[in-house]
């Protein structure tokens, strides 16, 4: 059972519903699961879903305010929801979070809240997207694994795939990826291997980008392309490496933060450089995030 507060309700969805944001709960799995939502102006049906994960030990609330995508969903026209994780924590399939390790269904659960909102808002059930932040990196990554059928594209930032994800992962079709790492990550470490506090290991960044190259068919040798240094004082620099040629005409694209820690790269200052090292301001990854992945649509 679905239970939304914050915004009337959309059946029949008007423009007079938004923009607006809510929050909600549904029971999965016998739990009591929560998440915030909201609606971008000129709300209508047939509008696109983003679901955007908050990393380990946040919540939907702080994966708002980290990637501002209420504000790009109100420039785009899209709709977005920030569920929570259990105990703030995501199933990402490493079997070390606290949520893998009660054994929590949250693929099941973000399945779910796909139908919801198709049910509620009537969205374009062709065009739902997956972004995260860390854990919830790892978690559209198994998103974009295990459903690879109703999720069009994911953007995970601060995150790689995990080797036991890798290991199992068998996506039905080509999916579309746009990813923000940073080679300067105490958390996640570029070069992959072991993340601390025994919390399972990673392929590289190398090795995750050329991954899911190969499943989509695309060229094996990406474009290179170093930008401009747009902004000397953050201490970062850019280099984009994009898989081209693939089946069904998706793209694979990762963006190398250079000098870059823990961090969702943004057109503002962090507070937070002291915790998780330089956060980039060359790019904003949300709006990057989107402009990729609203190109992509299943068949």
């Amino acid at each position: 059972m679905l239970a939304l507060s914050g915004c009337r309700s959309a059946a029949p969805c008007t423009a007079e519903l938004a923009p607006c944001s809510g929050t909600g709960k549904r029971v999965h799995g016998g739990r009591e699961r929560t998440f915030l939502y909201h609606l971008p102006p000129n709300m209508r049906p047939g509008l696109p879903l983003l679901l955007s994960l908050h990393g380990r030990l946040g919540q939907g609330r702080n994966q708002a305010d980290l990637t501002g995508f209420n504000t790009v969903a109100d420039e785009s026209g899209f709709l977005v929801v920030y569920p929570d994780g259990v105990e703030r924590s995501w199933a990402d399939g490493r079997g070390t979070t606290s949520a893998d390790e009660q054994g929590v269904d949250d693929v099941g659960f973000l399945s779910a809240l796909i139908d919801d909102f198709a049910n509620s808002y009537q969205v374009e059930t062709r065009r739902v997207y997956a972004a995260g932040m860390s854990n919830g990196a790892l978690m559209s990554y198994r998103l974009a694994c295990e459903l690879s059928g109703r999720v069009a594209g994911i953007a995970p930032v601060a995150g790689l795939l995990s080797e036991p994800l890798a290991a199992r992962c068998s996506p039905t079709r080509p999916m579309p990826v746009i990813s923000f790492v940073g080679t300067e990550d105490t958390l996640m470490p570029y070069g992959g291997g072991e993340l601390s506090q025994d919390r399972g290991r990673v392929l590289s960044a190398e090795r995750t980008r050329e991954w899911w190259a190969e499943r989509a068919g695309c060229a094996a040798t990406p474009e290179v392309v170093s930008e401009p240094d747009r902004v000397p004082e953050d201490g970062t620099r850019l280099r984009r490496d994009t898989h081209g040629g693939c089946r069904e005409g998706v793209e694979v694209t990762f963006y190398t933060v250079e000098g870059g820690g823990h961090a969702w790269p943004q057109d503002k200052e962090s507070e937070r450089e002291s915790l998780v090292g330089r956060t980039s301001r060359e790019i904003d990854a949300s709006r990057a995030a989107w402009r990729f992945l609203q190109r992509f649509s299943l068949p």
